[in-house]
């Protein structure tokens, strides 16, 4: 066991996919690794494991550290809208929706890792603001349109609402409801999933059966039982399927158990008893299972009380950690005045410094007029959270943009401003700066006045493995009243279309020469369609855009 938790320790505090910036900042921004929600919230409960670990056999002080990581979720919760969301460098990822597929998560969307804290289920309920917000939230996800926007995924399957069944990160949430004393709409919905997402075709499964995932969680619902934080001792308690289930066990044991009266419409539990005692607990221990006997439920056709009283327990109550704060602001950059806001998951006192100065407590917005670093962390109960910084930079900028295409939402980095806000897009798409188009871009920059200009130049990525290639062309046209333009220039791409990795490179046209400009358009040709000899061959490419430079 000692070498078993120096090798899950050692594993945790690795340096790649995100881990880095997890350890020293609590949380993966999505500016420092793609599907930075989904691996912060999947972290914290790997964390969670290796601290009940350390704990069962005497290493405290390695568990102090990993109940404290644990609760690392409630440092990408939005109080505005009760969802984990993606932080960049300055503020929230926006704009915001819940339904969108985007890189910010792992085969979903922020529905569907909503409510992924197995370890912590009490503390994020906390967070939502209670039970009855808890539950609401719950039922929208389930009555919430099945539309999804933004990228193409195919594990998002098996929809009911917004709970998607073909995937993992929603597998337990049906169960989530035995944990506010809701115990029938945990049997209605593990009902609705057992008869509507399975059948005995060859396309039954409504998902991928990864690793047998698909087809436990039906042998487990059809039982009645369903282990919703793996690593505590017991399991929630659904909805029986069959009028008898007998488990043979691997001690020799067996255990029983019965649905008396259960049918297609009698699926509620009304009452129960456990070797012959009334048992109203909306869970089983993993030990009563193993010591043998017999649990019997009485079925009917409508909801009851039993089991809301004595519900299941999942809470971190070890080293509970005060979030970090997080920042609200326009832009990372500026030209006269910035206003920023500090915000909490939690009511806290906030307190920052602007470029190393002494610390102020935070009561209003903060406003800053030149390039500034902001720090900023959290007291609560005598604990302070993590500190954070962030960096705001004051440019020059009398130029405007408007953009004729639309940029996909997923890939909308700071949205219009931010092929002029001066930030570069680094190697990977699905990070920083790119701003993503599935066709052809037109845009004009006006740069306010009548200037001598000598070089025209915008940024391109190229990752062919994920459909996104160089323009084939760039035509540049100039004016000086903003109504007739004339070329100038087309700029060609002559980088390989076959080239495997990822490349970046400015299209610049240098004139030779000053010429008066106030207005430029711009038009990048999109390559068109994936060739034959691509994996997605026919399907269209993307065109990825990051500052347009004027010299």
């Amino acid at each position: 066991t000692k070498l078993a938790l120096e090798a899950m320790v050692h594993s945790a505090n690795q340096n790649h996919l995100g881990l880095k910036h997890y350890k020293e900042n609590g949380y993966i921004s999505a500016s420092d690794e793609p599907e930075s929600v989904s691996k912060t919230l999947e972290y914290a409960y790997d964390d969670w494991c290796i601290a009940e670990f350390a704990k069962m056999i005497g290493n405290d002080s390695v568990a102090s550290i990993f109940y404290e990581r644990a609760q690392n979720y409630k440092n990408l919760f939005d109080p505005s809208t009760n969802f984990f969301r993606a932080k960049n460098s300055y503020s929230w990822f926006s704009p915001f929706k819940p339904e969108e597929v985007n890189f910010n998560y792992t085969e979903a969307n922020a529905w569907q890792y909503s409510l992924f804290v197995p370890q912590d289920i009490s503390g994020h309920i906390q967070l939502m603001g209670g039970n009855e917000k808890y539950e609401t939230h719950l039922d929208n996800m389930f009555t919430a349109s099945m539309e999804t926007s933004g990228r193409e995924q195919a594990d998002i399957t098996g929809l009911i609402g917004q709970y998607a069944h073909g995937n993992e990160p929603s597998h337990h949430m049906a169960y989530l409801y035995n944990y506010i004393g809701k115990c029938d709409k945990t049997q209605k919905y593990v009902k609705q999933i057992l008869e509507e997402q399975y059948t005995n075709l060859p396309d039954g499964l409504s998902g991928n059966e990864d690793c047998g995932q698909m087809s436990s969680w039906y042998v487990l619902s059809s039982l009645g039982l369903y282990s919703v934080t793996p690593g505590l001792n017991y399991y929630s308690i659904g909805s029986p399927l069959f009028e008898k289930s007998t488990i043979n066990l691997e001690n020799g044991n067996i255990f029983v158990i019965k649905a008396n009266n259960v049918s297609d419409k009698n699926f509620y539990i009304q009452s129960a008893t456990l070797n012959g005692e009334e048992y109203n607990k909306s869970y089983i221990t993993h030990s009563d299972i193993t010591d043998s006997g017999e649990i019997i439920f009485e079925m009917g056709n409508t909801p009851s009380d039993w089991g809301n009283i004595e519900i299941p327990i999942s809470e971190i109550k070890n080293n509970i950690i005060t979030p970090i704060p997080y920042f609200i602001s326009e832009s990372q950059t500026f030209s006269d005045v910035l206003e920023i806001k500090l915000g909490s998951a939690i009511e806290t006192e906030i307190y920052y410094t602007i470029n190393g100065s002494k610390q102020e407590k935070y009561t209003s917005p903060i406003q800053i007029k030149s390039e500034s670093e902001i720090s900023c962390r959290s007291l609560k109960d005598g604990k302070w959270s993590k500190e954070i910084s962030a960096y705001y930079y004051k440019i020059d900028n009398s130029k405007s943009i408007n953009i004729h295409t639309e940029y996909a939402n997923q890939y909308a980095a700071a949205g219009d401003k931010t092929l002029i806000d001066h930030l570069r897009g680094g190697e990977n798409y699905r990070t920083g700066n790119w701003q993503g188009y599935r066709g052809n871009i037109v845009a004009d920059i006006d740069l306010g006045e009548i200037k001598e200009v000598t070089s025209i130049s915008i940024g391109f990525l190229q990752d062919i493995k994920s459909w996104i290639f160089y323009p084939k062309t760039i035509e540049i046209l100039t004016s000086e009243n903003g109504e007739f333009y004339n070329h100038l220039s087309f700029i060609e791409n002559n980088f390989p279309d076959d080239k495997e990795g990822t490349f970046t490179k400015d299209f610049t046209y240098d004139i030779g020469h000053k010429i008066d400009i106030k207005y430029i358009k711009l038009k990048a040709i999109n390559y068109g369609v994936c060739p034959q000899w691509h994996l997605g061959a026919g399907g269209q490419t993307w065109l990825f855009a990051d500052e347009i430079i004027i010299e």
